[in-house]
């Protein structure tokens, strides 16, 4: 699709909303394509290491587009709510570790995009917002799930009900943004920490950000178990073969995922 564009660069693979007359705002139909792209590179571990999510023309994501072509029928709602669920559920499962890059506006189901990445860069000039209280919606892109998961309970409501516009500078100080960089500086901020992520070890990263996710409805017992199980894995593994042989050689490892 030209308006969810793909690259691929060395294990690192960079998906971009590309509808920047809308600020990247997304339809129904980039929502099922979006799903279908995290499934393709959920198959293919060895060859996708690390994933960017971003958005064109300077605007990260200005949540779901709502217009229809003149004489087009709209879905049914929760056939279009299925479709947004499917995409971010396949984010979420994505074994590879991610990143969104947020220059300008994250709102709505936007928002949602790049919380639900496993990490979050944004510009200074980036803006966030929870928009959906004040277009009269409910919460959506599991914004639900995530808020509480990231903010002390009142806090995510805060968010959620009064739907302010926060600065990138507010979003980190909120905890909901790993770093906010110049925005010049994005792209390469972003691309050092991808190409960090891609050259590390599949294996090993996958099983940590399960653990990690799957940490909420865990107890101590369950995950100890869950991180014993993870660890047998990577030790029978070669590239914790690899890991170790370089350590002994003073040499940095070369992982493949096996």
């Amino acid at each position: 699709m030209e308006t969810l564009q793909v690259e691929r660069d060395g294990g690192i693979v960079t998906v971009t909303l590309n509808k920047p007359q809308k600020k990247n705002a997304v339809d129904p139909a980039q929502w099922t394509e979006m799903a279908r792209i995290w499934d393709e590179i959920a198959r293919n571990p060895r060859r996708d290491r690390a994933v960017i999510v971003t958005g064109a023309g300077g605007d990260f994501c200005s949540g779901a587009d709502l217009w229809l072509p003149p004489g087009e029928e709209p879905p049914h709602q929760m056939t279009a709510m299925r479709s947004v669920a499917k995409a971010i559920q396949g984010l979420h499962d994505l074994p590879q570790p991610t990143i969104a890059k947020v220059p300008g506006v994250a709102a709505g189901a936007g928002f949602s995009l790049a919380l639900g990445c496993d990490l979050v860069v944004a510009g200074e000039a980036a803006r966030f917002s929870m928009i959906f209280a004040k277009r009269g919606l409910a919460l959506d892109g599991g914004a639900s799930w995530l808020l509480p998961r990231l903010l002390p309970l009142h806090k995510a409501k805060e968010l959620a009900f009064f739907a302010d516009m926060l600065s990138a500078e507010q979003a980190e100080d909120f905890g909901l943004v790993n770093h906010v960089v110049p925005d010049g500086d994005l792209d390469g901020f972003v691309a050092d920490w991808a190409e960090r992520l891609a050259g590390g070890p599949p294996i090993a990263l996958g099983l940590t950000k399960r653990l990690l996710n799957d940490s909420y409805s865990r107890t101590l017992q369950e995950a100890l178990e869950a991180e014993g199980m993870a660890q047998s894995i990577t030790l029978a593994s070669k590239d914790t073969a690899e890991a170790i042989a370089s350590f002994m050689e003073k040499r940095e490892p070369t992982f493949h995922g096996r």
